[in-house]
């Protein structure tokens, strides 16, 4: 059986216009505090059976055309040395960021299978009851944000840290990356071989550059990890703020390129002439009422007007205080609306 979201990365017509959504599993969710109860964040992330059931929970729930792997992107760092903590009220912590030649070279790459092999059990036991029609995605973070947590051991509003060592030790920034660039291909390699159909790449932090930076700090890493992962699966690239950088992105050939909300979707894609994208509803747009999220489901709709190669999704993730009605209500008019 075809599935509509893999037909719609390959730039494809399909019966209606996929969706599914960023952090689709979620604390908005009842089902999945009932699956995680008091178990730690790393913990759960770690956890094949709970991962698992988190997946499947949001996929049969929302109704949506793809489920994506419930993972988060920072545990890939602890095998390479970084002690990584989930701190209620503060998110993730890493007690030991980079700052130094010497923790750049204590960094250890290992094969994905041997770091992190609770990510290929969790990938197979969502396949063994994930419906046939349905597309399971797998994801990473991109290396610069990887980086960046990493050095500011935190999140971050300004990246003091991160730049700091862009500017004053640019030798030692590619270094590690390149160092990263080895772990998460390894990682993605695990994830297509226990059974994801496309993966995605979380490139949250990327907007904070300006183009001249990107092009000398982060497109050869990307390129290099791109060139790696190329013609396995469908790969999605997705960055938040990053509107100026997408020119000199889109010319890697990523398969689908997904766009936050504050991208015009129909414009942007025409100027870039690539086959398939991927976004970009304001996720807030779900905390308004329903004929709202209508409203503004349909406009975004329209503005591409059914051309091939369009997966809706949100231009971040579904936040806590959404309400569930509102998300089922959003998939099920979108298969509606552009089923017409």
């Amino acid at each position: 059986m075809e599935k509509v979201f893999l037909s719609a990365c390959r730039g494809e017509p399909t019966p209606h216009t996929p969706i599914w959504l960023n952090r689709q599993a979620g604390r908005y969710m009842p089902e999945y505090h009932q699956v995680k109860g008091d178990t730690p964040s790393l913990d759960f992330f770690k956890n094949p059976e709970k991962a698992a059931k988190a997946t499947l929970d949001a996929q049969r729930i929302l109704g949506v055309d793809a489920a994506i792997m419930f993972a988060d992107l920072l545990p890939i760092m602890e095998p390479m040395g970084l002690r990584l903590d989930y701190i209620p009220g503060a998110g993730p912590v890493f007690d030991n960021p980079i700052r130094s030649e010497i923790d750049v070279q204590s960094l250890i790459n290992a094969p994905a299978e041997e770091a992190t092999p609770y990510i290929a059990q969790t990938v197979k036991n969502i396949l063994q009851d994930l419906p046939s029609d349905i597309a399971l995605i797998g994801f990473a973070g991109a290396p610069f944000t990887l980086a960046s947590y990493a050095i500011e051991g935190k999140g971050s509003r300004n990246y003091v840290f991160v730049k700091k060592m862009m500017y004053e030790q640019p030798l030692l920034w590619h270094q590690l990356l390149e160092k990263l660039v080895q772990q998460l291909v390894s990682y993605l390699h695990l994830q297509i071989e226990a059974g994801v159909e496309a993966v995605q790449i979380f490139d949250t932090w990327v907007g904070s550059l300006s183009v001249a930076d990107f092009r000398v700090f982060v497109l050869p890493h990307l390129k290099k990890m791109l060139a790696q992962l190329k013609g396995r699966v469908p790969v999605i690239y997705f960055g938040t703020g990053n509107h100026h950088l997408l020119p000199e992105i889109a010319p890697l050939g990523f398969d689908v390129l997904a766009f936050d909300w504050r991208t015009p979707l129909a414009p942007t894609w025409d100027a870039l002439g690539i086959p398939a994208v991927q976004g970009n509803l304001d996720p807030i747009v779900l905390c308004a009422d329903q004929a709202t999220v209508a409203k503004q489901s349909d406009q975004l709709l329209k503005s591409v007007a059914d051309r091939p190669g369009h997966i809706f999704n949100l231009g971040h993730g579904i936040i806590p205080e959404t309400p569930v009605d509102n998300v089922k209500f959003l998939v099920d008019f979108v298969h509606e609306q552009s089923a017409r």
